[in-house]
């Protein structure tokens, strides 16, 4: 890793960003920062970063999309998908893009670099093969939580595409997610 010398972190949540490139800065990377899909495919095009640590779901282009259009601007960027809505499917379309590894929500900085590690270097296979299946209540969570999202958080939209009751709706969303 002593030859990677920059990274791009691409998060809508600015808290993790920015704790993320402070973390990074203090290990001696350059550090560029992205809240979204169009400002990271500047900063491939105009710096050109050797890793890249992406979230998976943001407003607008998701993390699938920016994968792709990063690594057909610079085929040598080293890419990480961060996720807290963590799939089977979507980790196989992450490696299946060319992402490096898909690690699930909260991952700390040692975490990430080792996913940037290649597997003959860390001695583990890290990918698709080490995620859990979601339970069933988890995928219901999340879908309701992306319909919610996609709704821009009205209730009573959300609940008509989702073909529930309003009062239910509330009653799922005022629960934890499960596990």
């Amino acid at each position: 890793m002593n030859n990677m010398s920059s990274i791009m972190i691409v998060d809508d949540d600015d808290f993790l960003r920015d704790r993320l490139a402070r973390a990074f800065s203090k290990r001696g990377y350059a550090t560029f920062s992205a809240s979204c899909f169009d400002e990271a495919v500047a900063i491939v095009a105009e710096q050109k970063p050797d890793l890249a640590v992406v979230d998976l779901k943001m407003p607008g282009k998701n993390g699938l999309l920016l994968v792709k259009e990063a690594l057909g601007l610079d085929p040598n960027l080293r890419i990480v998908v961060l996720t807290g809505y963590g799939s089977i499917a979507t980790a196989t379309e992450a490696i299946r893009l060319g992402a490096q590894a898909y690690l699930a929500k909260p991952a700390d900085t040692n975490d990430i670099l080792k996913a940037f590690v290649d597997d003959s270097e860390a001695g583990v296979k890290m990918g698709v093969d080490d995620l859990e299946p979601p339970t069933l209540a988890r995928m219901e969570w999340e879908h309701i939580q992306r319909v919610v999202h996609e709704c821009d958080g009205n209730i009573s939209i959300a609940a008509r595409k989702l073909g529930v009751h309003r009062r239910t709706l509330q009653r799922k969303l005022n629960k934890w997610a499960p596990k």
